[in-house]
């Protein structure tokens, strides 16, 4: 593969939350997946696991997370973030407000925000979802290397054609994910991708997010 391949999957890649109810093939996902089994992972340990759901699984997952989201506490088996601060705060919100500006939700709207947060656990209508957790034992660097096997099977979809999102919102609820698909209480629920066609006529798929410019990530010594 070029390195102008590789620039072109992940400059076009955007996070999909619109999606037809087209079916994929389930060749399709067996082909990304297999794909991203050859990313480097800490003594070749490949920490991840993934549940794979078909349409009418993922169906049945939606309407129940949806309605245990509604009047649950968050319960991750991973901390999150504690606080957004400084240029990461900054980001975060110009990416909430380009979503939310997308969808027609104004300013001050709290209902609008909250119903479009709630899309979270539909899983934004993707006929198909990923589960990947990781063993507790390995810790942070099992966490690092799973990241490594998500972005290779965001970019795997994308160059298949299939839209896809990374989803941390559903690793909130760990508790009823882990009943769902009967995880072991030795690994973490971790995050989940739900995937198909993009509707491309979805407001949600209308923007792109920026990215910051190496004077803000990178010191050269």
């Amino acid at each position: 593969m070029s390195f102008d391949t590789l620039a072109t999957l992940l400059t076009s890649r955007q996070s999909c939350r619109g999606y037809l109810p087209d079916p994929v093939p389930q060749s399709e996902t067996e082909a990304v997946l297999t794909t991203a089994q050859n990313v480097p992972s800490w003594c070749n340990s490949q920490p991840w696991h993934v549940t794979a759901c078909g349409s009418e699984e993922t169906n049945r997952l939606r309407e129940a997370l949806y309605a245990h989201a509604a009047q649950a506490k968050h319960n991750s088996d991973v901390p999150f973030p504690s606080a957004y601060e400084g240029l990461y705060k900054d980001r975060r919100r110009e990416c909430g407000w380009q979503l939310y500006d997308a969808v027609g939700v104004q300013k001050g709207d709290r209902e609008g925000s909250g119903r479009q947060m709630m899309e979270n656990f539909r899983l934004f209508g993707a006929p198909h979802f990923l589960l990947i957790t990781t063993p507790k034992a390995l810790g942070p660097y099992g966490i690092l290397d799973c990241g490594a096997f998500a972005t290779a099977v965001l970019l795997g979809f994308e160059a298949r054609g299939i839209g896809a999102i990374a989803m941390a919102s559903v690793a909130g609820f760990a508790g009823f994910m882990r009943g769902w698909f009967d995880v072991p209480d030795d690994r973490d629920i971790l995050c989940g991708i739900s995937f198909g066609y993009a509707d491309q006529n979805h407001p949600a798929n209308a923007f792109r997010t920026t990215r910051a410019p190496l004077a803000e990530v990178v010191d050269w010594r």
